[in-house]
């Protein structure tokens, strides 16, 4: 699937999906499998990468993300497809935060 071919409702589920994901490390669940996510924002937000490995597991997902504008985003997938980024980004549930005790 290529980045013209994405339903306007797909996109916007998929910027709402990733801007709920913290900045830097966490940990989380995909497809029923545990996973371990990272998350960099450039400072002024125009370059989202994220980086993601299966633990345990041999599946990864890489993408860097482009905002030129605020209607016009480029998806940039590393060595996968737009539709393997979009499918994790919607369905990893981060694991709770842990409370210091």
């Amino acid at each position: 699937m290529t980045n013209d071919a994405l339903l306007a409702s797909e996109l916007s589920d998929f910027e709402h999906a990733l801007a709920k994901l913290s900045d830097g490390y966490s940990e989380g669940r995909f497809q029923d499998r545990p996973w371990d996510v990272t998350v960099k924002r450039s400072p002024d937000e125009k370059r989202v990468w994220l980086y993601g490995e299966e633990l345990g597991g041999a599946d990864i997902v890489s993408f860097n993300l482009y905002v030129l504008s605020e209607a016009s985003l480029v998806l940039k997938p590393c060595e996968m497809s737009s539709s393997k980024v979009i499918d994790f980004v919607l369905g990893f549930m981060p694991a709770p935060m842990q409370q210091p005790v």
